[in-house]
């Protein structure tokens, strides 16, 4: 497949953002073939983990920890923010997986807007979507407002994985982030 390049001569680098328990690791391990540890309270990652993208060439992943905001209140967020940001001597990532929580959308939304305006591309994975008691999200109405794509994926089962991984690499390629439709 596809060995994407990031700035210079190192290999793309990739961000899994998202506030606390949103399935970011999960959709980590599935991305890279990892088994970090997943589990349902704060602060279980509290580092950055790095992997590489399955069949995607040397791209580097990283999941970073929960954070709800670019404000930075706890030493896991700042990890978060630096990675997200590429500050501190962090790499600038190319590309950020924002994983947003179905049933808490407008919460996980509010992040995802910070991080779109950092003018980084960004690729929107809306989990837990089975745990809707009304309406599941509209990806395709996510996208258009956003300005970026959107994409229901599954950490649990695995599926839409495949096309998140796919969007990856074409956002990878494309490198010109859009402009939100706001």
């Amino acid at each position: 497949m596809s060995s994407a390049t990031g700035r210079g001569d190192r290999p793309a680098l990739v961000a899994i953002a998202g506030n606390p328990n949103v399935g970011k690791t999960s959709v980590f391990n599935r991305l890279t073939g990892s088994s970090q540890k997943v589990t349902n309270y704060p602060g279980v990652t509290v580092e950055r983990f790095e992997g590489s993208l399955l069949g995607g060439g040397s791209v580097r992943v990283l999941d970073v920890p929960g954070t709800y905001s670019l404000s930075a209140r706890s030493p896991e967020e700042e990890i978060a923010i630096r990675a997200i940001a590429g500050l501190a001597e962090e790499d600038c990532p190319d590309l950020v997986v924002v994983v947003v929580d179905a049933t808490q959308l407008s919460r996980n939304l509010y992040l995802a807007l910070q991080i779109r305006e950092l003018g980084v591309p960004v690729v929107l994975a809306i989990t837990m979507g089975d745990l809707c008691t009304g309406r599941r999200p509209d990806a395709a109405a996510l996208t258009s407002a956003f300005g970026v794509p959107a994409l229901e994926v599954s950490g649990l089962d695995g599926s839409g994985v495949d096309e998140l991984q796919a969007e990856i690499l074409r956002a990878l390629e494309d490198r010109a982030p859009a402009a939100p439709a706001f």
